[in-house]
Formats: C-alpha cells, structure tokens, sequence
C-alpha cells in the first residue's frame, strides 16, 4: 500500500469535533438522525451495512464515489463525524488513514471486517500454476490480500459477522438485522454457484488484471490471475515483468488485459497492443461510479462474471 497517508492530529479532530453540527445528508456527519449511525470505510463495507441495518441504520461512508479508497485520507472533518457514529464499520489494512482514525476514536462498536474471515498473502500471482512460484515476482508479494469482498463465500462470511455485531449494539431490531443478514447471505450463496456453474469449463484459466484485487475470487474458482501490479494499483510493473506477462499470454492463451474504472487504463492498453490482446473492464468494486457496469455490488459481480466467461472462453 502507499505510505503516504497521513495521520490527523488529534487536536484538529478535536476542534472539528466541536465545530460540527449534526447533518442527515449522505456526506453530512453520522449522529442525530434517530437512526443506529453507521460510519463504513468504502462501499463494500457501506453496502454491507446498508443492507443488512435497512430502514433502521443511517450509513455514511468516508470513501465518495470514484474515489480510489487505497488513497484516502481521513479529514479533520470526517475524524469528527467517525467520533458522532454509534459504529464504524472498516477493512484493516486497506486504509491506513482509516485505521488511524479508528485507534484513536471512542466508538464503542468497531467492526473489522478483516477480524471476520480469513485473510491470506497473496503477490502478483495468484491460484492455479502460479501457486509454486508466488514469492518470486512483485514487491508485494507475501502482503495480506485485503480483496475478500471479492470473494462472495468470504464476503458472506464477513456479513454474518456484521449481522452479528448490529444485533448486539442495537438490540430493539436484532430480529430484523438476523433476517436482513439471512437474506444477503442467501444472495451471495446464490452469487457464488452462478461463479462456479460459469466458470466451471472454459479454454482457459489464466486472467490478467491490472490490479491485484482478484486473487481470492481465483483461488476459490480455480483461475490463475496475472496482475500487472501488485496489490497497490498505482505501482508500476517492471520491464521484466512485462515481458513475464507476455510471454505466459501466449503459452496460456490469454485473450485479454482486463483494467479496473476507478485507475487509469494506459498500462493494461499498452500491454495488450504489444502482445495483440484485447482489453476489457473487470471492477474492484471498491467504489460505483456512472463507469460501473452495474448499479450495486450483484450486477457489477454479474458483470464481471460475464467478462471472464468471454475472455477465458467458458462453454
């Protein structure tokens, strides 16, 4: 991850603190809406929160839409809307800022959703025949994979875990949060069958990505991912590595470069041009944005799902 974020002080939280009345706009500050306030890190984490509170919890995240959460730094402003919030709900490690802001905040429900499931190291390569050789290419490799949204079996693990934790903070709708988490769990056992049944036979099994944000929907579908960078998804790819890449395009039939909407498409595009492949979106789903190809997290994965069955050539 990047380490230039920085931490806010305290004292400017404080005095933000003191200044800011309570809003009901999204962007606005969580607290005084009547609701359970809930402050999420970015929209996997705000999306789980909206649905499984519904019409009884108010959400607010720090991360706006189209904003690369990997680069988000935490406002004297929104340190003191974290503070007014019944509950925070983040991803460790995703968001160093955030952490920060969490450590030092008084909160009494803070919810990791990385504490949930489990997390594994992943580098550049991921699942497949990259598993034998995964400590030898990228800066990164070894680093925890933060990606678990991407995986719906993970994903629901991490939303039962949610479920758990609004029953316990807010009591009087505990019986609503237990059906609500029932309901999205359901929705991403179903999410996880139609990923098994569709990629179940393709020519191949190898994917590029720009970005390595895929390797737990690999590793549990049997794919390979080849991410161009690692797990940061501004680094830039050495040379060596770009020819590693091309060269396994041509032994693994790789057909395309798939690039992410929220980082710049120029690498995956230059990449494909010199090896004659084509380009294609597969999304993070760290933010949704009019470039999505999806309105929420199930049609975007839909959507997703889609373009690896075009690219690897399922039958």
């Amino acid at each position: 991850m990047n380490v230039r974020r920085r931490l806010i002080p305290l004292v400017a939280a404080a005095s933000a603190l003191s200044a800011l009345s309570a809003c009901s706009t999204d962007s606005a500050a969580a607290g005084g809406t009547g609701k359970f306030d809930v402050v999420a890190s970015f929209y996997p984490m705000a999306f789980l929160a909206e649905r499984i509170g519904g019409d009884h919890v108010h959400v607010t995240s720090l991360t706006e839409p189209g904003q690369e959460p990997h680069d988000l730094e935490i406002s004297a402003k929104q340190t003191a809307q974290l503070q007014e919030s019944d509950a925070v709900l983040y991803l460790k490690n995703l968001q160093p800022s955030v952490d920060d802001a969490v450590n030092q905040s008084e909160i009494k429900t803070k919810i990791d959703a990385a504490g949930l499931t489990s997390l594994e190291k992943h580098g550049n390569e991921v699942g497949g025949h990259a598993a034998e050789h995964d400590d030898q290419h990228g800066e990164e490799a070894g680093g925890q994979d933060p990606h678990i949204w991407l995986d719906p079996v993970k994903y629901a693990e991490v939303a039962k875990g949610v479920g758990a934790a609004f029953e316990k903070a807010d009591p009087d709708h505990a019986a609503d949060y237990k059906a609500n988490t029932a309901a999205l769990v359901k929705k991403l056992d179903a999410l996880n069958t139609e990923f098994k049944t569709g990629l179940a036979d393709t020519d191949t099994r190898v994917f590029i990505t720009t970005h390595a944000a895929f390797g737990y929907l690999a590793e549990r579908y049997g794919l390979t991912e080849e991410a161009i960078n690692g797990l940061d998804p501004e680094s830039e790819p050495s040379a060596d590595r770009v020819k590693d890449l091309e060269k396994m395009a041509k032994a693994d039939g790789v057909t395309t470069v798939f690039y992410e909407t929220l980082v710049s498409d120029k690498t995956a595009k230059t990449i494909a041009s010199d090896a004659g492949l084509k380009t294609d979106v597969l999304d993070p789903i760290e933010g949704i944005t009019a470039k999505s190809r999806g309105k929420d997290y199930f049609s975007v994965q839909e959507a997703n799902l889609k373009a690896l069955q075009g690219a690897l050539g399922a039958k």
